[in-house]
């Protein structure tokens, strides 16, 4: 995949995979590719052009022709459709509700699967233009399995379901007790639930490491993330000059 390090990261909703890929991305100075945001800025480019989401030849037309830009800074993963920040419009109620539709077309996923593999080869080649080419951090549906099947790290990361429906309603709602947790239930299952159709990322397949988070805290998550790459590369990588979260 080129001179640098691909680590691949999948895992159910509310597993952690976005936060722990982030870190680990900034730790090892590693460009990092949020995919799930991608079919999220679909979701966003096809409501805005008044696509109906049923017609999937129309759909998947629209997203190919989709000006779509990710930023893979880490520190700040910007979204961009058309020239606009979207970053904040992917997580909206409508999207999270409507994303559905779109990541299980067929012919999206091919498409984006299209798009990230051209991200993830060119941050891991001499050419990258955040990372210089030391790599990349992947992390997504298919990741793992489709996407980056011969990347350096591939990573199944897992929780039980009782502590992902807590950190999905501490991130939503900023609560976890029964109510919000029941509030956020619908989301995080049925979303797991429709993706399952398309996308195997349940169980880990042949080569996948698994990290189960449900005893951890997001620290120690991060290590035993680190860890595994690590194990599975035998390389460090120098971090990056920027602070996450500053």
């Amino acid at each position: 995949m080129g001179v640098g390090i691909v680590v691949a990261i999948d895992g159910p909703s509310g597993s952690g995979k976005s936060s722990v890929s982030r870190a680990v991305a900034h730790e090892l100075g590693l460009a990092y590719l949020d995919t799930g945001a991608m079919y999220r800025a679909a979701t966003v480019w096809c409501l805005q052009r008044g696509e109906d989401l049923t017609d999937q030849h129309a759909v998947a037309h629209a997203v190919r022709v989709m000006p779509l830009v990710m930023g893979l800074d880490p520190a700040e993963p910007g979204v961009e459709v058309e020239g606009r920040d979207v970053t904040d419009a992917i997580r909206t109620t409508e999207v999270t509700a409507a994303v559905s539709a779109v990541a299980t077309n067929l012919e999206v996923r091919a498409e984006l699967r299209r798009r990230q593999r051209a991200v993830v080869e060119a941050e891991s080649g001499p050419g990258a233009t955040f990372s210089g080419g030391r790599g990349v951090v992947a992390e997504g549906r298919d990741i793992t399995t489709v996407v980056a099947p011969d990347a350096d790290a591939r990573i199944l990361l897992t929780a039980s379901e009782e502590a992902r429906l807590r950190r999905r309603s501490l991130e939503v709602h900023g609560a976890a007790d029964e109510k919000a947790v029941e509030a956020t239930k619908d989301q995080v299952l049925r979303r797991d639930r429709d993706d399952a159709t398309v996308s195997q990322f349940l169980v880990a397949a042949d080569g996948v490491v698994t990290v189960d988070s449900s005893d951890l805290d997001f620290d120690q998550t991060v290590q035993a993330v680190l860890g595994v790459v690590t194990q599975m590369t035998g390389r460090e990588q120098a971090p990056a000059p920027s602070t996450l979260g500053e």
